[in-house]
């Protein structure tokens, strides 16, 4: 059986991701099937296997484990999510751009959420002196017609195709170095007990280092995310200051339990200026 990784270096959260789709397109894998696969030991793919279990992705059975839910790997690619919502995550965009100010130093997510917000900040001339950090590939090229007034800084990676997204090994070397004034974080799920999710693993990690390294972090999110958990934990509410989102109904059940877990919850130019 030919290895897929041989490489005991290799993240954990890649590995697992890696290794959640082995046992996905398969229904069942041994412990030993896997750790030939990926070229680790058995006690690391029990590990592995374990947190899997713990973040409800697979089920632990005699000699390995089995799928709980295909739906976790139904994510869709950077090109199908920008048809979703795409009216809201333009609004989301232009909000969320509105945060930044001259001067300041931005973390920038991957996904169409955060497309939106770098068309936003190139709608905004008045802007100077902005420095952006993405790993997105598509977001540092949306960002380029900006570039003067702006500094656009890409972070480095490993490159994962489905979202163009650049991830471990090597994602976080630069990230580890820095700390911004602001991060706007994209994500599958905001859920009020829960958190912040998102649909696979290795994202989850960098949005997760994203989050740590920037003064006040912004979850972006249109609404068909919201109260929604998927596989990989970015972070509790209580880590983020605001979420940007878009307009929903008067009374609104949803946000208003983000704003009792302390969150801003910016669906206007009005909340925007609570900021």
């Amino acid at each position: 059986m030919a290895e897929i990784e041989n490489d005991q270096q290799l993240p954990a959260p890649l590995r697992r991701e890696r290794m959640l789709a082995v046992i996905d397109d398969r229904g069942f894998a041994r412990v030993a099937e896997l750790g030939e696969i990926f070229g680790v030991s058995d006690v690391t793919v029990r590990a592995d296997l374990d947190e899997l279990d713990r973040q409800k992705a697979i089920r632990r059975v005699h000699g390995g484990a089995v799928i709980r839910s295909r739906q976790l790997l139904n994510e869709p690619t950077f090109e199908q999510s920008i048809g979703a919502s795409a009216i809201e995550k333009a609004q989301i965009g232009v909000l969320a751009a509105s945060l930044v100010k001259s001067g300041q130093s931005v973390l920038l997510d991957v996904g169409s959420t955060s497309l939106a917000v770098a068309v936003a900040l190139v709608a905004r001339p008045e802007l100077t002196d902005v420095v952006v950090i993405t790993n997105g590939l598509s977001i540092a090229l949306a960002l380029e017609p900006a570039i003067g007034p702006f500094t656009v800084i890409v972070t480095g990676g490993t490159l994962r195709p489905r979202q163009h997204s650049l991830v471990e090994p090597l994602a976080t070397s630069m990230l580890r170095s820095l700390h911004a004034d602001l991060a706007f974080i994209g994500c599958n799920g905001v859920d009020s007990t829960v958190g912040v999710t998102n649909v696979n693993l290795p994202e989850a990690q960098v949005k997760r280092l994203m989050l740590e390294s920037a003064t006040r972090s912004v979850v972006i999110a249109d609404r068909s995310k919201l109260g929604q958990v998927h596989l990989g934990t970015v972070g509790t509410l209580a880590e983020f200051d605001a979420l940007v989102t878009g307009p929903g109904p008067a009374p609104d059940a949803l946000t208003d339990g983000f704003r009792d877990a302390g969150l801003i919850v910016v669906t206007d130019r009005e909340s925007a200026a609570r900021f």
